[in-house]
């Protein structure tokens, strides 16, 4: 969308702060909005989170996942947590959604249109900076009430003095073995990775933007859960 077609999304309806705007535009700082995650290998989304627009335009979509937000996640069809599952199995075994709660610090999520990760920001309590978390992903594909993506597994760590190192190498490569992603789908995520790494290598966007430094406003409040979180989009857009 060129800048002279972009529509702020306080014109559009639904768009106040807290709700949502029609894709043909950009949210309005404040805006509340979900940002979504299909299952690997099916159709069905299976992680939802609420959070609040930071910033939305041409370059950048960024936004806060407060702490306390009620979200959506995996878990194993006995309950069990995902994490705690034996790597073997741990995508092989049925599994279903349950609310949950974030809970820590908040997430700053970054995400640059039509590209294969976002740039998520953690810190310690105090607001103590701890890293960077480059997540491999589809590009997020926006619609009337927020965006989606797919998660692809293989992630990167960024710390403060600049250093990264890959993570979750395991579960990328199990993914594989599980038939999760095809060969041609591992080499699209490895590229992607080797593209991230040669961002952060050269300190580009958004490492050397100073985010780290940014604070969400405390008159926001935390998003709630809608009831239809897992709707289908009406529309989309990339």
């Amino acid at each position: 969308m060129a800048d002279g077609e972009a529509v702020s999304a306080a014109t559009q309806p639904g768009a106040e702060a807290g709700g949502p705007a029609a894709p043909a535009g950009y949210w309005a700082p404040g805006s509340h909005i979900l940002w979504r995650y299909r299952e690997n290998g099916g159709p069905h989304f299976h992680i939802a989170r609420p959070v609040t627009v930071v910033r939305d335009d041409a370059d950048l979509l960024a936004v806060w996942l407060a702490p306390g937000t009620d979200c959506v996640r995996p878990v194993l069809a006995d309950g069990t947590p995902v994490h705690l599952e034996p790597l073997a199995s741990r995508y092989t075994k049925p599994r279903t959604v349950q609310r949950d709660r974030w809970f820590g610090t908040g997430v700053l999520k970054l995400a640059r249109p039509g590209e294969p990760w976002s740039v998520w920001l953690f810190w310690d309590p105090g607001w103590r900076f701890k890293n960077w978390y480059v997540n491999l992903e589809e590009p997020l594909a926006r619609w009337e009430g927020g965006v989606d993506s797919e998660d692809h597994f293989l992630d990167i760590s960024v710390h403060p003095d600049r250093t990264w190192h890959w993570r979750d190498e395991d579960e990328f490569a199990q993914a594989q073995r599980d038939r999760l992603m095809d060969a041609r789908l591992a080499e699209r995520v490895r590229k992607a990775g080797r593209a991230a790494v040669a961002e952060i290598r050269a300190w580009g966007s958004p490492f050397a933007d100073g985010w780290e430094h940014w604070r969400p406003d405390p008159s926001w409040p935390v998003p709630s859960l809608p009831g239809d979180w897992d709707r289908t989009p009406a529309h989309v857009s990339s």
